[in-house]
């Protein structure tokens, strides 16, 4: 299986809301920089199926792929360098997502987060489990995977709520190579610890759930009034005043160098007052914003010229994801049935699973070891003192999604010459291809 020579990084925008300025700093700018280091391969797209998935307001599903669109070319994103796409464009996408399913335990997607949110909430208000629970919502791991999947990248820039996604990822995909044959790449999720995640005008998160966003592109005059609704203390002009908890300084460090920061501070300690804050606020953000408005605007007034750039995007991406969906069909056996399959074949595809094997010593003690398909010992445990504490200590391993050192140090000896991410993966390998209850 061949990679590409650069590194492929993927990124997709849910679009289901107006671009704010959450989204530029956490989102939108650090992909905009991120596009332009050379020794990257970029991959980026409006993910509109996963908006189905929260919105059932189909002209606001279209307003915001248009906005986000928009925004991401008017902040510096340049299509004819990266591979710039609607979800929705790649057909292939939601045929993968189905090969995938094929291959993903209902267990490792009962174990979801947004899924095991909704069951809690659901439990808590007396209602039954899965009350208003789509299949969508069940299966949207399935869908990330295949964004992810399809273009074989390397590293996804996710938020920490979002590395559960990546690690069902890499599972689905172990489990399809094991079955099928090396077919996809197992992608790393990349955490961008400085990434400002921004207040909104009430403090929480800005967020269009709270309605309490700042719009990226808003006009001038509309920015300067929402700005100065951002709730602030009490505190008068001269009085020193805590940055610690400040949504206004938060945001201004979100915006300015470290130098400015420190200004900033600095005047909060003097007693700057909120009023002069708050402008110096509007001013630092405008001076940035203020170019890419009028580029944005023309964007969003010719529609149809997003459209013509993201088809381009689209034809780009399917030149990868075509072929490879050819190749995935033969793989699972959608295929000619003139290809010449035979009994044989078959029983050359087949290859042995990871395993645990259990065993009695001498001491008259119970052991167990975990063995990789070629039979390299990953593990050996500690002895026990009956059969049934080992099935107990292989269960404890099979059961942790992600499984860390101290979790399993107890009934473990040695890790052996193996790395311990040597032995995560397979351990993934046998959870995907197990029916999980």
């Amino acid at each position: 299986m061949t990679s590409p020579s650069r590194t492929r990084v993927l990124t997709g925008i849910t679009t289901t809301g107006t671009p704010h300025l959450g989204n530029y700093v956490g989102a939108i700018r650090p992909t905009v920089q991120a596009s332009r280091d050379l020794s990257t391969d970029g991959f980026y797209f409006l993910a509109d199926y996963h908006a189905l998935i929260k919105c059932d307001e189909p002209a606001r599903i279209q307003r915001s792929t248009l906005e986000i669109a928009a925004s991401w070319i008017a902040s510096g994103l340049d299509p004819d360098k990266v591979t710039f796409y609607r979800q929705s464009d790649i057909p292939e996408i939601p045929e993968l997502t189905w090969l995938l399913t094929c291959v993903t335990g209902k267990g490792v997607l009962n174990r979801a987060h947004a899924y095991k949110a909704a069951v809690d909430k659901n439990n808590a208000a007396g209602h039954d489990t899965d009350a208003d629970v789509t299949a969508g919502l069940f299966m949207y791991p399935v869908l990330m995977g295949a964004d992810i999947l399809m273009f074989k990248a390397h590293k996804v820039p996710v938020g920490r709520d979002q590395i559960q996604h990546i690690e069902m990822a890499r599972d689905m995909a172990s489990s399809f190579n094991h079955l099928y044959g090396e077919h996809f790449v197992l992608p790393e999720a990349v955490i961008e610890e400085s990434v400002a995640l921004l207040p909104g005008l009430d403090g929480r998160k800005m967020s269009k759930s709270y309605d309490n966003t700042i719009p990226l592109f808003a006009p001038a005059a509309q920015m300067r009034k929402q700005i100065a609704a951002i709730v602030t203390d009490s505190k008068a002009p001269g009085e020193p005043k805590a940055t610690e908890g400040s949504a206004l300084f938060q945001i201004y460090q979100a915006f300015t160098s470290a130098d400015e920061t420190a200004a900033m501070a600095r005047a909060y300690a003097d007693g700057i007052g909120w009023g002069e804050a708050k402008q110096m606020l509007f001013e630092r953000i405008d001076r940035e914003i203020a170019p890419m408005r009028e580029h944005y605007q023309s964007l969003v007034d010719n529609p149809a010229q997003m459209d013509k750039i993201l088809l381009a995007g689209a034809d780009k991406a399917r030149q990868l994801a075509t072929p490879f969906m050819r190749e995935l069909r033969h793989a699972v056996g959608l295929r000619a049935l003139s290809s010449g399959t035979t009994s044989n074949t078959i029983k050359e595809t087949k290859t042995a699973l990871p395993s645990f094997k259990q065993y009695r010593e001498k001491d008259g003690l119970f052991y167990f070891k975990f063995v990789d398909a070629k039979g390299q010992v990953l593990l050996q445990s500690l002895g026990f003192a009956t059969p049934k504490q080992v099935g107990i200590a292989i269960a404890q391993l099979q059961s942790i999604p992600t499984v860390n050192m101290p979790d399993v140090a107890s009934f473990i000896q040695s890790v052996g010459t193996a790395s311990w991410d040597l032995i995560q993966e397979n351990l993934q390998v046998l959870r995907a291809t197990t029916v999980v209850k």
